[in-house]
């Protein structure tokens, strides 16, 4: 009898490095060669694929794969019909939402959305910018872009709407964003008829709580100090403990170790404090995951 398999697509481009890095922290170690499409996994029971993120929902739609990581904005854009297992707030630079903007050049005179009436768009998410404008009542031509987006204003085009993370590009191509169409993030996604396989579903939710476990952990670290006992209460009021701090005891008479995680962007501030109140052999250490 053959092996369960649980075939999923993994996004291939920009979200490639981040996804790969963020299955590593939940436990899946993947690797591809450079002109492979079929990724290399230590779970037997998965069977991944590398696609474009943007025909991921479409496919797994189709029931062509039981699942897939892709964006919000291309469930949208391709009216997918599928099951949102996961929200997995990651992206290309860090863990923020990318955003779908309308952007026209810095010296345009348009101002508001209602002022592209007859003019003309270019975008990757014609489907998204199309009922944008039909919610406004604004009827522009749309028309689908192949990529550099940015380069087609004003010459051939009036304004984009194209996708950001942090807004430099758009900045370094003297374009002004005038309004937010869609705010996206990664979703782990399932096929229908694939989650309401039991050992389908199982597998899925398994993995959701690993991923999610490696996204908590990415802005926490773990924090480790030995203190005398007569100091312990002082010292606890400097650390702002993801839950109330592990405190054991030392073979060394009046003294305890002190274990807790605390978010990353707090530990310079706090290990001063807690050296200055007394604990001694503090360790920071990183974390794969963190499960609630």
């Amino acid at each position: 009898m053959s092996a369960k398999k649980l075939k999923i697509g993994l996004p291939k481009g920009s979200l490639q490095e981040s996804t790969f890095g963020l299955f590593k922290k939940a436990g899946f170690n993947i690797s591809v060669g450079s002109r492979s499409y079929y990724p290399r996994v230590d779970d037997p029971e998965l069977d991944p694929i590398l696609i474009r993120a943007q025909e991921i929902s479409r496919y797994v739609d189709e029931g062509v794969l039981d699942a897939g990581l892709t964006g919000r904005d291309w469930i949208i854009e391709n009216k997918s019909k599928v099951v949102e297992v996961a929200d997995l707030v990651y992206a290309k630079q860090g863990l923020r939402p990318v955003r779908w903007v309308l952007a026209v050049p810095e010296d345009s005179p348009i101002k508001k959305s209602r002022q592209l009436n007859g003019k003309r768009i270019a975008t990757e998410v014609v489907n998204i910018t199309r009922d944008y404008l039909k919610k406004r009542g604004i009827r522009a031509e749309v028309e689908f872009s192949w990529g550099a987006t940015e380069v087609k204003v004003p010459d051939l085009v009036d304004a984009i709407v194209e996708l950001t993370e942090t807004g430099t590009s758009l900045r370094e191509n003297k374009l002004r964003v005038i309004d937010t169409l869609l705010e996206s993030t990664t979703r782990l996604i399932a096929n229908k008829k694939s989650w309401r396989d039991p050992w389908k579903r199982e597998k899925l939710k398994t993995m959701k709580m690993l991923l999610q476990g490696a996204i908590a952990a990415e802005e926490k670290v773990g924090l480790k100090m030995n203190v005398r006992s007569s100091q312990l209460n002082v010292m606890l009021k400097n650390i702002p403990g993801l839950r109330s701090p592990t405190i054991s005891s030392l073979r060394q008479k009046g003294w305890v170790a002190v274990e807790t995680i605390v978010d990353e962007h707090v530990v310079r501030q706090i290990i001063p404090k807690l050296k200055s109140a007394g604990a001694e052999g503090i360790i920071e250490y990183s974390l794969n995951k963190v499960i609630f």
